[in-house]
């Protein structure tokens, strides 16, 4: 295709970069691969992630060049802080650094992953966006980097629309916006970043500019096809550092119980019934569970054959009695007694079981149903001592800063690993004498054993010496 004479031109449209007069012969093939001729502005377009690796590639190849897709530029930028990094800290920043500041860190909760992107923020001193997955973190980000700078930090999420040099947003609104911010930052922080990954999120990355890019997470754990996506939009993982690499120095130390409770009869019964009728169905349509699609499929034909109905509420029903079974309500009130004066945080699977326990207990329940508000005074109530338990679903798995908690009880949860270790996460930030706990109740004899063992393929918990097992 012909070309015009004159310097490669790059321009900022819409999240994607319009590309004028590229030295097509000159470029690495698998950058050419993501570069498509646009017929309707007689140039070519790549989204915009692939600025940095143009620019390289341009400058490389000695090639001249015009750069109107830039709209940000240095700031001067101080610490209002005597903290130093730590030493796993340093690790984590020295890593990123020589990954030509684009990749992703892994570090447990409670190790200070905040600080590492605010030397990261500092470092660079350019305008950055600070990706988070809820509401909560938002406020908690936006809070601590005005601490740390001393200057206005915008919002974007949650009703605020303030675009500031260092703003923070929710990855929903990220992916809103980005099309007109996309050329405003030089640096993306992305909290929680194995969030990205989803089809929608990995949006508001593809559609920046931004050169610079940190990755941060406590659970880097995914699948081939995820990881590729944060390989791609943020970089290689340059550096992880484990949670009992920092137990007892930076985390808390910690004992995890795994204890097995025996349903109660009844209870016994009706879960074989209901397990049975249900397995059955499975062995007589081949699901194994084992291909992608065989979630969709076992929906599709509870949806379409005579008993299908029957078949899906009897899964159901096996499930709510393995997760919600008496004898676990028994052991988490006689846990809570063996613990008073503790702040503890009870985990369930789903909002149903959580709010049966907060009815039987009179207790503060936490769902994604919860208020900005109650949510934000029930954090308060527990951190103050006011609330010494609070219930919940999956809204405290991640990002919640809840220090004060030394006991969690999984009463009830996924196979994932990523959740597990994120609920042990949830209690290990240090404090003075701490001792953290993480029970883990099991419904004896029922798939919930299955479950666990899933879940627990983490070196977190294969520490000799430091998991239990007792059974109820």
């Amino acid at each position: 295709m012909k070309q015009d004479k004159g310097p490669a031109k790059l321009s900022f449209e819409a999240g994607t970069l319009l590309l004028e007069n590229l030295p097509l012969s000159r470029l690495p093939i698998e950058l050419l691969r993501k570069i498509k001729w646009d017929e309707r502005v007689g140039c070519h377009r790549a989204m915009a992630y692939l600025y940095a690796p143009l620019v390289l590639a341009l400058r490389d190849a000695d090639c001249p060049y015009e750069d109107y897709a830039r709209e940000f530029k240095p700031l001067t930028l101080t610490l209002n802080t005597d903290f130093e990094l730590r030493s796993h800290q340093k690790e984590a920043f020295d890593a990123w650094k020589e990954a030509d500041c684009r990749a992703v860190t892994a570090l447990p909760t409670g190790s200070g992953k905040t600080f590492l992107a605010v030397n990261a923020i500092k470092h660079l001193s350019r305008p950055a966006l600070i990706m988070v997955p809820t509401i909560d973190l938002l406020q908690q980000w936006a809070t601590q980097l005005e601490e740390f700078f001393q200057q206005p930090i915008g919002m974007l999420g949650g009703g605020a629309k303030d675009i500031k040099p260092i703003t923070v947003t929710t990855y929903d609104s990220a992916v809103i916006h980005m099309e007109f911010i996309g050329d405003k930052f030089g640096l993306l922080v992305f909290d929680e970043c194995h969030h990205l990954p989803g089809p929608v999120n990995r949006i508001a990355a593809s559609m920046s500019i931004a050169p610079f890019r940190l990755g941060l997470t406590a659970t880097p754990e995914l699948e081939d096809e995820p990881t590729e996506a944060l390989n791609e939009y943020i970089g290689p993982l340059c550096c992880q550092i484990h949670i009992d690499q920092l137990e007892g120095k930076v985390l808390a130390p910690y004992a995890t119980r795994q204890e097995k409770v025996k349903l109660d009869d009844d209870e016994a019964v009706a879960y074989q019934e209901n397990r049975k009728l249900y397995v059955d169905f499975l062995k007589k349509h081949g699901i194994t569970f084992q291909q992608r699609n065989d979630w969709a499929r076992f929906i599709g034909l509870c949806a379409r054959m005579p008993d299908g109905r029957e078949v899906l509420n009897a899964f159901m029903e096996q499930k709510r009695i393995a997760r919600g079974g008496r004898a676990k309500v028994r052991r988490t009130w006689e846990l809570i007694q063996e613990h008073q004066g503790e702040r503890i945080i009870i985990f369930t699977a789903e909002n149903d079981t959580a709010y049966m326990l907060g009815r039987k207990f009179f207790m503060p329940v936490l769902t994604h149903r919860t208020k900005v508000t109650e949510r934000k005074e029930m954090l308060e109530m527990f951190r103050s001592g006011e609330y010494p338990v609070l219930v919940t679903s999956k809204v405290l798995n991640e990002g919640v800063d809840v220090p004060e908690a030394s006991v969690g009880i999984i009463v009830s949860g996924s196979g994932s690993i990523r959740e597990h270790v994120q609920r042990l996460g949830r209690i290990l930030r240090a404090s003075e004498g701490k001792q953290a706990v993480l029970y883990e109740l099991i419904s004896e004899r029922t798939s919930e054993e299955n479950v666990s063992r899933r879940r627990r393929e983490h070196r977190a918990y294969r520490r000799s010496g430091k998991s239990f097992r007792r059974r109820y």
